[in-house]
């Protein structure tokens, strides 16, 4: 963890002790912000943070209980931290982007029940589905929800829509014709399947995967 974000625990500590002599609401709000703040920090250099161990770890601490981890140890896994964020940020842009790509992909591809389609694209089934699947200059009626790796909602709809197979992004294709009518599925498309190192616009940047929630209501062939 960078000295920013240690900074910022040590900063909660103290004002968490501060916090006894404020009134309620008060004390409450003060917690909460300070949570917030360092929340948003920890999704941007961490994005796949495991969030209960993190409140373990700070509950444990702060109330002077025996560590599950020992202190060389924690002090070892928060200098090679460090150390990857250093390096990661005197990499060229285009370089640090590829790399956080492929932490990512290798992260969403070790989680349970996930299956990886040609070119890379991981796939977890929400709803299973039972009717026809598109063939490759068909049409899909789709609802979905596209996220940023950090969550962030890019693109949704609401209502059933309509999409040529031949007009939407290579992951999009490689995925829908494997999937039957009827089907949910959570998809994860690598960046050379989506925007690539063009990116698109101000929305998403060059070499990002995008993550897909897709429930296919209708296909053509």
């Amino acid at each position: 963890m960078s000295r920013y974000l240690l900074l910022s625990l040590c900063m909660i500590f103290a004002v968490a002790q501060a916090d006894e002599k404020t009134a309620p609401n008060q004390a409450h709000d003060l917690a909460y912000s300070l949570g917030a703040s360092l929340g948003e920090r920890l999704r941007q250099e961490v994005p796949q943070l495991q969030l209960q161990a993190l409140v373990e770890g700070l509950q444990q601490a702060y109330q002077g209980k025996p560590l599950a981890l020992s202190e060389a140890r924690i002090e070892q896994i928060l200098a090679d931290h460090e150390s990857q964020i250093a390096e990661q940020n005197a990499l060229p842009s285009s370089d640090a982007a590829m790399e956080t790509e492929r932490r990512f992909l290798s992260s969403e591809k070790a989680k349970p029940g996930v299956k990886e389609l040609a070119d890379g694209i991981l796939l977890t089934e929400i709803t299973p589905g039972t009717g026809a699947k598109a063939g490759p200059d068909g049409k899909v009626q789709v609802l979905y929800v596209g996220r940023l790796p950090d969550g962030t909602v890019f693109d949704q709809n609401t209502q059933p829509q309509w999409f040529s197979l031949d007009s939407v992004i290579a992951g999009w294709r490689t995925a829908l014709q494997n999937m039957p009518v009827g089907a949910k599925w959570r998809l994860v498309i690598p960046s050379d399947q989506a925007y690539g190192a063009d990116g698109a616009g101000d929305l998403i940047a060059p070499f990002t995967p995008l993550v897909f929630e897709v429930e296919l209501r209708g296909a053509t062939s």
